[in-house]
């Protein structure tokens, strides 16, 4: 007992140490974590405007006669640069003039100042750039004009679209599955919409398949007659690339694949390339318009057997045109509104003509997911024999949009 009664001051004191140690190193982790906090905070940006007036953020872009400022207090405003009397940042930027392209423009970024009708940028090596306001087209950051105008992005890099699908099925004395999706992607570059296009990817892809069994009714006997099938399979893949020489006028490049069972279309592969002008361009609406020449071959469902009174539908090779419109439209509730028409003529055979229309409509449902409504009419003006010309379809789904 009396070792025991000696050694407990030892481990009393043994234990204040210890939790000493362990309390002063806590305060010195956290006198240093806020320290690094403080040095880390970026340093506010701040303009002045003419009537006295302050307001600290983040100068974000400009474009023309205007920047883009982002405030805690009042949000993201646009301030023209004749209400302002300075700006200050500490971030890097790079300016482009009017009578510049900013996909040709190489720059060395740095911190901006505004004064006196002029924005300069002084960087650390080099003398500064000035430039009047009357002669100013962007003010990009470091960030943005390092992805979008000094590297081309890679692939993968800036997609958008949609992917949809619906499905039905039928299980009683008739027997019927039909199912439709969809694929709609496009990739403008630069991806940052106040910048000049540079080019445009877009591929879509739509197929509708359906099958029904009918049984004969009331059967034969004694030898049973098998049920009747009727197949629906409607499908559509296109590509686009298309390189801008100004802000509406572009080249492109395209290629289509078209399977109709409903028309006895086996097989309709375009390829092609032309110009294409955007007509309308605005935040709410866009109508672009299209005018190609191309290679178009055409195979058909061949009957079996191939008798006289249904004679072989030769295939065809063809040389003709496209002249088309899409248009697109950002109606109120957060509906988008699409249509487009093409018709393409055939000059080596005036007969072997076709035209497509679709219109559709995106209801927002919930966050991503919205409710599709779209209608489509294909035209072959010489289908395989027995078919009619017009295969119209109207489709409901199920769209996710991926941004």
């Amino acid at each position: 007992m009396s070792i025991l009664n000696n050694s407990t001051p030892s481990i009393q004191r043994v234990w204040s140490f210890a939790i000493l140690c362990l309390v002063t190193g806590i305060m010195a982790h956290s006198v240093t974590a806020v320290a690094q906090s403080a040095a880390a905070a970026p340093k506010s940006d701040v303009i002045v405007f003419t009537n006295g007036d302050q307001l600290t953020g983040t100068m974000e872009r400009g474009v023309g006669d205007s920047v883009v400022f982002k405030s805690d207090t009042v949000g993201e405003i646009t301030v023209p640069m004749s209400k302002v009397k300075e700006l200050r940042t500490h971030g890097s930027f790079v300016v482009i003039r009017k009578d510049e392209k900013p996909t040709k423009v190489t720059r060395r970024p740095g911190s901006l100042v505004y004064a006196d009708n002029s924005v300069t940028v002084e960087t650390k090596t080099g003398a500064p750039e000035t430039v009047p306001v009357k002669n100013l087209a962007f003010i990009i950051d470091q960030t943005t004009y390092d992805k979008q105008v000094a590297h081309n992005p890679s692939f993968l890099h800036g997609w958008n679209g949609s992917v949809s699908g619906g499905a039905t099925l039928i299980r009683s004395t008739q027997t019927g599955t039909s199912f439709n999706a969809g694929i709609a992607l496009i990739r403008s570059i630069p991806t940052v919409p106040y910048l000049p296009p540079k080019t445009r990817t877009t591929f879509n892809l739509l197929e509708s398949y359906g099958k029904l069994t009918q049984p004969v009714i009331p059967q034969t006997t004694p030898i049973p007659t098998p049920p009747s099938e009727a197949k629906t399979s409607i499908f559509h893949a296109d590509a686009e690339h298309d390189i801008y020489f100004t802000p509406r006028f572009y080249a492109l490049g395209e290629v289509s694949f078209d399977h109709n069972f409903a028309q006895g279309l086996n097989m309709q592969q375009v390829y092609g390339g032309g110009f294409g002008w955007t007509a309308i361009l605005t935040p709410a609406q866009q109508l672009d318009l299209k005018a190609d020449v191309h290679y178009e071959m055409q195979s058909f469902i061949q009957p079996d057997p191939i008798t006289v009174a249904t004679p072989r539908v030769p295939n065809q090779n063809l040389i003709g045109s496209t002249f088309g419109e899409a248009y697109h439209r950002n109606l109120p509730g957060k509906i988008v509104f699409t249509e487009s028409a093409s018709i393409l003529p055939a000059f080596n055979n005036p007969d072997a003509y076709s035209a497509i229309a679709a219109a559709g409509l995106a209801l927002p449902t919930y966050k991503r997911i919205s409710l599709g409504l779209s209608a489509s009419d294909n035209y072959l003006n010489m289908p395989a024999t027995g078919y009619k010309k017009n295969s119209l379809q109207f489709i409901t789904s199920v769209v996710y949009n991926l941004k």
